[in-house]
């Protein structure tokens, strides 16, 4: 390892040398109170910034070990250094001058849930920060000078007052930690109480607007139905009571803008928890809870949709269907099948996002179209089943199908974002004007394992050196906030609702790229070589994916359902 005094020298007979002498800086260095890692050198000040990475020792930044002794304390405590560390970080960027990037200093941007990330890690015996920096350039001259600032004037001011407790905002920080505690609590709490959600009174629940996650400022507190109520004795914040929606069939409705949507998007986030604020901080749902909706035209393989659709007309096999351009109704019921293979107990569906036909049929229809021609059974007849005879139950958001009331265990309606507990009234106008709901039974719930094909169109690129052939590993394309390419295929996640992050997007690119570089990880069926990565990527973290290269900064945890959803579209 070498000393910061070394890196300055290189630097200083490097001014002004052309851009790629900056290759030579790469190493590590110590610095007084870390050690800075000069991972990865951008060929050009145009192209993509630097990587480096900071470590810091415990015995440094002295922050008290009873905040990270538990997996969730540490994914907590990460996160509001993170969101310190960019708030020093950001007043130094772009203040070194140059061409393209020079100047330029990044690190990933938090939003409103906490989930672990590759940019901050809290190791054993420190924690280690990742980041890019634009090294700066005057044309494709090496303007060292300006990286100089950069590295020995702003950064050990970011560190010493981002990264170090006794900087810190201490009693912020606590507030951290205890709030990640209490939402822990009522997580495990969930499972005592056979809840599959909670959410509490005076909770924000509406955002400012469909492209911003931050709390609507004038936003009605929720208030909790008193049929309904559960009150907890949280171990920091103390007693608090709230809306505990039971195992079973819960149907929300409502008038149009009165808070339906906004109700279960925030019950299909509370699988994440929230950063003081939010507004959301005590909207805890099942870590299993699976949005799932219609998605024309996405790629369905090899998945049994039996359950819901058969006897097609031109005699498709159903119970292992395959397609590349799915229709409404296919492409929810794989998403379903999917969801239960997944391991979700808990499914969100929205009918403003469903597919009509898929989920009910009228009694007028019934009537004009006899049962036996219409190859559809929809969700209405198989969601008392799904609970039932799998445990999985459903939170359903409907505006124009009171069909459902028939099959419901709690009916809430939304009037100007209050809730109310109607489910005597809905019963009794169900038992009045429709007739007795078929509860469809049979054997074909449980998912039958899949074995799938990864080999795809996304073979190892070969290249040649001399006479050897070197195999390449397969490109990563990030094309937006939710799709990306591996080799020549693009993969579009869009409609995957819980994938709240660009970063998680990414993470799912490298868990895609590390099942097709592992064959071992193909013998078994889809679910076992899932599991198995997750195993993996628990004990390990982000280093399972790099080999003998630096930990890329950008990626954020998922979970099996995101892996499962992904998977499912390659």
């Amino acid at each position: 390892m070498f000393q910061s005094t070394d890196l300055r020298r290189k630097l200083q007979e490097i001014n002004r040398k052309s851009y790629p002498a900056y290759k030579g800086v790469k190493g590590s260095y110590r610095f007084p109170g870390f050690i800075l890692n000069i991972e990865h050198v951008q060929g050009d000040p145009f192209a993509a910034p630097s990587s480096l990475s900071i470590a810091v020792a415990h015995q440094v930044n002295k922050l008290p070990s009873e905040y990270y002794e538990q997996d969730y304390e540490k994914v907590a405590l990460a996160d509001y250094l993170l969101r310190c560390f960019r708030k020093e970080i950001d007043k130094f960027s772009y203040k070194a001058k140059g061409s393209g990037k020079s100047g330029l200093i990044g690190i990933s941007s938090c939003g409103q849930e906490v989930i672990q990330r590759s940019a901050l890690e809290i190791r054993e015996k420190d924690i280690i920060l990742r980041f890019q920096v634009g090294f700066p350039a005057r044309g494709r001259t090496i303007d060292s000078t300006e990286l100089m600032k950069i590295l020995f004037d702003y950064l050990p001011v970011c560190v010493e007052k981002g990264l170090c407790y006794e900087n810190l905002q201490k009693q912020e920080l606590k507030e951290q930690i205890e709030l990640a505690r209490d939402q822990q609590y009522i997580r495990q709490e969930l499972k005592t109480r056979e809840l599959v959600a909670f959410v509490a009174d005076g909770a924000i629940l509406p955002r400012q607007s469909g492209v911003s996650q931050r709390p609507m400022k004038e936003g009605i507190p929720f208030v909790t139905p008193e049929s309904m109520k559960v009150v907890l004795d949280l171990p920091y914040k103390g007693e608090i009571s709230g809306m505990g929606i039971q195992k079973g069939i819960t149907v929300i409705v409502g008038g149009g803008y009165h808070g339906k949507s906004t109700l279960l998007k925030a019950i299909e986030r509370g699988v994440y928890n929230h950063r003081k604020g939010d507004g959301r901080e005590y909207v805890i749902t099942d870590e299993t809870a699976m949005k799932v909706r219609a998605e024309d035209g996405r790629k369905i393989t090899d998945v049994d949709i039996s359950l819901f659709i058969n006897h097609l007309p031109n005699e498709k096999d159903t119970e292992s269907f395959s397609t590349l351009d799915a229709s409404g109704s296919t492409s929810q019921a794989a998403s379903i099948i999917e969801g239960i293979e997944a391991g979700s107990k808990l499914l969100l569906i929205d009918e403003d996002t469903s597919a009509t036909n898929l989920m009910v049929r009228d009694e007028l229809m019934q009537e004009v179209v006899a049962r036996d021609k219409e190859p559809i059974t929809p969700f209405l007849e198989r969601a008392r089943s799904l609970y039932v005879d799998e445990g999985v139950s459903t939170i359903l958001v409907v505006g124009s199908s009171g069909s459902f009331f028939a099959i419901a265990d709690k009916v809430l309606q939304m009037d100007c974002y209050k809730a109310y507990d109607i489910t005597q009234r809905a019963k009794q106008v169900a038992s009045e004007y429709l007739k007795d709901v078929s509860m469809a039974r049979d054997e074909r719930i449980k998912p039958k394992k899949r074995v799938m094909n990864f080999a795809g169109s996304t073979q190892k690129r070969k290249s040649y050196r001399g006479d050897r052939v070197v195999e390449s590993r397969l490109k990563i394309k990030q094309w937006d906030d939710f799709s990306f390419s591996l080799g020549n295929e693009k993969i579009d996640l869009r409609y995957v609702e819980q994938i709240v992050d660009k970063e998680q997007t990414q993470t799912l690119a490298y868990i895609l790229r590390y099942i097709k570089e592992n064959p071992s990880l193909q013998k078994g069926d889809l679910k076992a070589t899932i599991q198995s990565v997750i195993q993996e990527l628990n004990q390990k973290g982000f280093a399972l994916f790099f080999k003998n290269e630096p930990v890329s900064s950008g990626l954020a945890r998922v979970r099996a359902m995101e892996v499962f959803a992904c998977i499912n579209r390659f």
